[in-house]
């Protein structure tokens, strides 16, 4: 009898330890994995940088930023998120930022890069968004990509990734290209997604001139699984570092704001690479490819083209 008890406690021991070691793999953070990153061109490097007081001003929570020459802080608390609103509006262009994320656990809290015209077209807006979400799992942090055009919010085009690095520990480059042939999304200067603008996408395209956005904010109602895991302030003030700004576009003048009048080049680069216009942003090249290739195979978990539950009749591009 005491031998079988010693077998079943093994046993019990055995399985349990078995259990421990499945529920500690589900829990591996997805920047822990070791990856090699694709080579790619450096785009960020051809644009100048600019200081944020001349290039932004300050859309909402002014007691929460913090600016310091190219440098900002942008605080989430209890009393207030921030945000920064750039001073001009932009037909098109390259827009970039280095981004240090809020450390520690998290969810709900949403830090937003993006371009949107909402203030000046509330029923009809365009925007192209880099969201990145905390999470409650463990502190991980995923990227979620989206773009609007004409006030299509009810068809949500989502895209969604995890980071291959710990986006708490440094900066990191957080990217937007957009142009008349597309809009290309980037992380570290990996091309992660493109949106044409040809074919089913051009409907869905968009095309009048927005203004750039970075911000801090609560995101508890969605952001993390559907609002399941809410802001817990008792581990705020979260706080995301901005510097290495570019804004290098096509800016128009608020008198005239609907994109049919003449504009001006802005933000010129040191290799003359004209990202409105010029045919080095018209395609990705052979290197870009790839790379956006390995950062679809091995990160995205989620895209709307394969939501069949959320989509009886997919969006048009999806086809």
């Amino acid at each position: 009898m005491a031998s079988l008890m010693k077998k079943y406690n093994m046993k019990i021991i055995w399985e349990t330890a078995v259990v421990f070691c499945l529920c500690s793999l589900s829990f591996v953070s997805s920047h822990s994995r070791k990856f090699t990153t694709p080579s790619v061109t450096r785009l960020t490097d051809q644009f100048s940088k600019i200081a944020i007081e001349s290039g932004f001003s300050r859309r909402f929570g002014d007691r929460n930023i913090v600016v310091n020459g190219s440098l900002a802080k942008l605080t989430l608390d209890k009393s207030s998120g921030a945000g920064l609103m750039s001073k001009n509006k932009y037909q098109y262009g390259f827009f970039s930022a280095r981004l240090k994320l809020p450390a520690g656990f998290a969810s709900g809290v949403v830090v937003a890069f993006y371009l949107s015209n909402a203030e000046s077209y509330p029923k009809s807006h365009d925007e192209i968004d880099i969201e990145l979400l905390g999470r409650s799992r463990r502190d991980d942090w995923t990227i979620q990509t989206n773009v609007y055009a004409n006030g299509s919010t009810r068809t949500g085009r989502e895209e969604k990734f995890y980071f291959w690095f710990d986006p708490t520990q440094a900066f990191h480059d957080y990217t937007l290209i957009w142009n008349s042939h597309h809009t290309v999304f980037l992380v570290d200067n990996i091309p992660v997604r493109q949106f044409p603008n040809r074919g089913a996408f051009t409907s869905a395209y968009p095309s009048k001139p927005m203004s750039l956005y970075v911000t801090v904010w609560d995101g508890s109602e969605w952001a993390t699984k559907g609002g399941k895991y809410p802001v817990n302030y008792k581990y705020s003030p979260f706080v995301v570092s901005v510097a290495d700004v570019e804004l290098s576009g096509c800016s128009v003048n608020n008198g005239s704001s609907t994109g049919t009048g003449p504009c001006t080049k802005s933000g010129g680069s040191v290799s003359s690479l004209d990202p409105v216009d010029g045919q080095d942003f018209a395609t990705l090249s052979k290197n870009q490819i790839n790379a956006m290739d390995w950062a679809r195979r091995k990160l995205m978990f989620y895209s709307y083209c394969s939501d069949k539950s959320r989509y009886k009749v997919m969006p048009a591009e999806c086809n």
